[in-house]
């Protein structure tokens, strides 16, 4: 930039931080609050199609009603200059990409720890009726103290506004990320998140893509039809269960991955905790509906916009939206009652009562007998 643009008569752009296929992204100060921003201004070829123009106003406003510590806040929208904009918080630090790129791979412990801070954030999403669609590290911020916010709600998609018939031409999301059903056009839903997540996962622990390919055709096809490399050939240091969970997240059939990203989360937390868990244990303690009924996903428009007012409405009082687990060892499990043991104490009760009632019964036929 030769000199700074003002966006709004109120948004100074600074410095240029990235840019793609869809939008350009800027830092910049917001001259009425006086805080820097960021802002991404969406290429002229989307904010002159005014279809475009309204689904994307209409997902922002979605977007912004969300409120987690590990996702990038929405500050406000706009359009000016022919060109559709969306203000977001200023975070310091550096994508994950370039993070794994100038390192290689990191540990399992530091992937664990940034997977766990990205299911938090996007399984908060899930439970307010939202879908990323395009979950990959480039938009997972990293702070210098190493706090993970997933970034680009802007296409999220309201899960309410999905038809389960739908067949889309415009495939969101890109193509070394999404999931199978996404590279056919399908519908997204919260485990189309999840499968994303755990290319992220791979890549964080090895370094690669679990697919790579020349053209996004055969990528598609290899996402829908090939199973990933094992992890632990690349990365001998991935535990068993970890493995174990990724070939599961990686799964072909959104029915047979983890349904939301608070499950995902749960098993990783259960992991970081104990690394020579046993696979089996992990996914027998997360099985695939075991997700708390106030947890599910949304499945209707009535649900969704009540979640969504509920989660503008709460009071900041209100605990996290995820929780860390807790396990729950053998001897923590509730006691079933044996239906074969003898309660004597209450059969004793019984037969003091009847012996009281039967040792008045001759009284009762003296004083009977006696007035008549």
């Amino acid at each position: 930039m030769s000199e700074p643009t003002l966006l709004n008569n109120r948004y100074q752009l600074l410095e240029l931080l990235g840019s793609g296929g869809m939008a350009v992204v800027y830092r910049a100060h917001d001259r009425m609050l006086e805080r820097d921003v960021a802002i991404k201004v969406l290429r002229e070829s989307f904010s002159s199609d005014p279809p475009f123009r309204d689904r994307f106003h209409q997902e922002a406003k979605a977007a912004a009603n969300l409120s987690h510590p590990n996702i990038v806040t929405i500050h406000d929208f706009g359009f000016d200059a022919g060109r559709l904009f969306i203000v977001m918080e200023y975070v310091p630090g550096d994508h994950l990409k370039n993070i794994i790129k100038s390192r290689g791979k990191l540990s399992v412990e530091e992937s664990l720890s940034l997977a766990i801070q990205a299911c938090a954030g996007i399984g908060y999403a899930h439970r307010a009726g939202l879908v990323h669609c395009d979950i990959k590290p480039h938009n997972m911020l990293i702070t210098p103290d190493m706090r993970l916010k997933v970034a680009d709600f802007g296409i999220a998609r309201a899960l309410a506004s999905i038809s389960p018939e739908e067949k889309v031409e415009v495939v969101w999301g890109s193509p070394q990320y999404f999931s199978p059903e996404q590279a056919t056009g399908a519908p997204p839903s919260p485990a189309s998140d999840v499968y994303s997540l755990g290319v992220v996962m791979y890549e964080m622990l090895t370094g690669k893509l679990p697919f790579s390919a020349t053209s996004v055709e055969e990528l598609a096809r290899l996402h829908r039809d090939l199973p990933p490399p094992s992890p632990s050939q690349i990365n001998p240091d991935v535990p068993p269960a970890l493995e174990q969970v990724l070939i599961k997240v990686l799964s072909k059939e959104p029915s047979a991955r983890y349904r939301t990203a608070d499950q995902l989360g749960r098993v990783l937390m259960t992991i970081k905790q104990n690394p020579s868990t046993a696979a089996t244990s992990v996914i027998k303690e997360y099985p695939l509906a075991s997700e708390p009924e106030s947890q599910r996903v949304i499945s209707t428009p009535q649900a969704a916009y009540l979640r969504r007012e509920a989660t503008v409405n709460a009071s900041p009082a209100v605990k996290p939206a995820y929780q860390t687990p807790r396990a729950v060892s053998v001897s923590q499990q509730p006691i079933k009652a044996n239906p074969l043991e003898i309660d004597w104490i209450t059969i004793g009760l019984g037969l003091l009562a009847l012996i009281t009632v039967g040792g008045l019964l001759p009284f009762y036929l003296w004083v009977f007998f006696l007035y008549r």
